[in-house]
């Protein structure tokens, strides 16, 4: 990882307001930082504890190092901000009266991870998210903790795939069926055709012999009652699947069932989660849209971030800047081949009374060759949905000079945005297939979404000082499975900011990887981990024209 040289900064307070240089046309030498720029200050402090940390995001990264922080003995004396876009409600008066007042709610409602659930599994391929899950899982099932009241359900969850799909010693852009992605050079694509992909089953398979690991770790301890064979069971074949699954459905033709494993209610934990961290009485929440980053240039072979500038023109500034701005995380440093923010699909339908009571203990059920997986429903919504390699959104960072991204939509920055009508027939298709109860099947969605992933290609998040910039740690790249690891995460992000990251995950976390070198451009990062359905590279706005019945390629192009 890179050096986790705390900054040397001026000792101001983390909501200081200072002057700043607006970006600079090229011919400024500031021009080549994606950064707002200031002038330095004197007087630069030179404990190695920040006396402010301005974090940046209050999604599942964001919150939960706010709230490690709070209890690190290091950080006694930090002030510490958080700034992110809010979401207002309404409360009525304490004088019970009908006057309104209006109060912000953290995270924004269009943050990945408000939604009605997430899977909270350690059935990973990789031992080392399976280890760190099965820890985060102990604190899940406490009833005191985030998932207390009701927020986590361990209704067991089945991992299946499709026993015909295996690894494949190709590209999965090789295929003429398949979005391809162009590459730089020869050698690169003649790298990639070589390289040998995992399958949805290879991912399946891995993940049974890891949790059957942790099982059995778990019932040698002298306090556990847990019966391996009973907790996690192979389901052998497709009608294996169907009678484990209960509802006369299933999907996939191999898999297993681990009853270790469930979901929460995840806009229920966020805000179970905001409100901790508010309760500390440590961290000023800001309300705002981050334009930049600001940046000292007093030593131009190692420039400093000094904080954040707002929309409204304020700034924000602290000894350290935390990034966990999730999808949006491109729109304030250049993340080309390290991350990409893509849209994965989710459909709502409403059922009965009767239909819930029916689907209240069924597992949850994900098919890694499809991508598509149902959740055990609550509160009569039942949810349908696809972890896929996601549409792309081309746009242009509003930093470094237009560099061109992928860039988050949601239904809050356009009321009107759906799924595309093909991604709803699939859905349907996969909800029928699982859930073969006819009255289900004519009866509409309620609301469809996109949820933005922060993808890596491995799938491994960058949690790590970023290696050109002194004050910027960065901790995004969730790629579509970091809600998990709420209760655990903020405290290893804490561990890495003060050096010491968890051996396991040196390398995976890295901004940097060593041996590993960056895809050549913005769109050419796809997370091939094996988890993923789907094709890559799919342009959002062209599959919303095709499925109107325009024109419009399905390949990835530049801008």
């Amino acid at each position: 990882m890179s050096d986790p040289d705390p900054p040397s900064s001026p000792p101001h307070s983390s909501t200081t307001t200072t002057s700043s240089s607006s970006f600079p046309n090229s011919s400024s030498p500031s021009a080549f930082y994606p950064f707002t720029t200031t002038t330095p200050t004197k007087g630069q402090q030179k404990d190695n504890v920040p006396s402010s940390i301005l974090i940046v995001g209050s999604g599942v990264f964001g919150l939960s190092t706010a709230l490690s922080l709070t209890r690190h003995p290091r950080f006694t004396n930090t002030r510490i901000t958080i700034v992110d876009r809010s979401s207002s409600t309404n409360t009525t008066s304490s004088s019970g009266g009908q006057a309104q007042q209006e109060q912000q709610v953290f995270p924004s409602r269009d943050a990945s991870s408000i939604d009605t659930s997430r899977i909270i599994r350690a059935d990973y391929a990789d031992p080392a998210y399976a280890a760190l899950a099965a820890q985060a899982q102990e604190i899940w099932r406490l009833p005191d903790g985030p998932g207390g009241d009701g927020r986590y359900q361990e209704t067991g969850l089945m991992i299946v795939a499709d026993a015909s799909s295996s690894s494949s010693s190709s590209s999965s852009s090789s295929s003429e069926s398949t979005p391809a992605l162009s590459t730089s050079s020869a050698a690169v694509k003649a790298a990639e055709n070589t390289t040998k992909k995992k399958s949805g089953l290879d991912y399946a398979r891995s993940s049974w012999e890891n949790v059957k690991a942790l099982a059995s770790a778990a019932a040698d301890q002298p306090t556990s009652t847990t019966t391996v064979s009973h907790k996690i069971e192979e389901l052998p074949s497709a009608e294996a699947i169907r009678a484990a699954y209960g509802t006369g459905g299933g999907s996939g033709t191999w898999g297993y069932i681990n009853r270790l494993s469930g979901w929460a209610d995840a806009e229920a934990c966020m805000d179970w989660l905001y409100q901790t961290v508010r309760a500390t009485g440590r961290v000023n929440f800001v309300s705002g849209t981050v334009a930049s980053l600001v940046v000292n240039l007093y030593n131009r072979r190692t420039p400093e971030v000094k904080g954040a500038r707002l929309a409204t023109g304020e700034e924000l500034t602290a000894d350290l800047t935390v990034l966990a701005a999730g999808a949006w995380t491109s729109q304030l440093i250049d993340l080309t081949g390290r991350a990409v923010s893509t849209g994965q699909v989710l459909a709502y339908m409403d059922i009965t009374d009767e239909e819930q009571e029916r689907l209240r203990n069924v597992p949850t059920l994900l098919n890694l060759s499809t991508g598509y997986f149902i959740i055990t429903p609550a509160r009569n919504t039942l949810k349908v949905a696809r972890h896929a390699y996601g549409y792309l959104n081309p746009s242009v960072s509003p930093n470094a000079g237009n560099r061109p991204i992928s860039a988050p939509v949601t239904h809050l920055t356009d009321p009107s945005l759906s799924i595309p009508e093909s991604d709803q027939v699939a859905l349907r298709q996969a909800l029928r297939e699982m859930i073969p109860w006819s009255d289900l099947h004519g009866r509409p969605f309620k609301s469809t979404r996109l949820c933005w992933y922060t993808d890596t290609p491995d799938g491994d998040f960058i949690i790590d000082y970023h290696s050109d910039y002194k004050g910027l740690f960065i901790a995004t790249g969730g790629s579509g499975h970091g809600f998990k690891f709420l209760p655990v995460i903020g405290d290893k992000i804490t561990d890495c900011i003060v050096g010491q990251c968890p051996e396991a995950f040196k390398v995976k976390w890295s901004f940097r990887k060593e041996g590993s070198p960056a895809a050549t451009s913005w769109d050419k990062v796809v997370t091939e981990d094996g988890s993923r359905g789907g094709d890559p590279g799919l342009l959002l706005q062209e599959v919303m024209a095709k499925s109107r019945g325009g024109k419009g390629s399905r390949k990835t192009s530049r801008l």
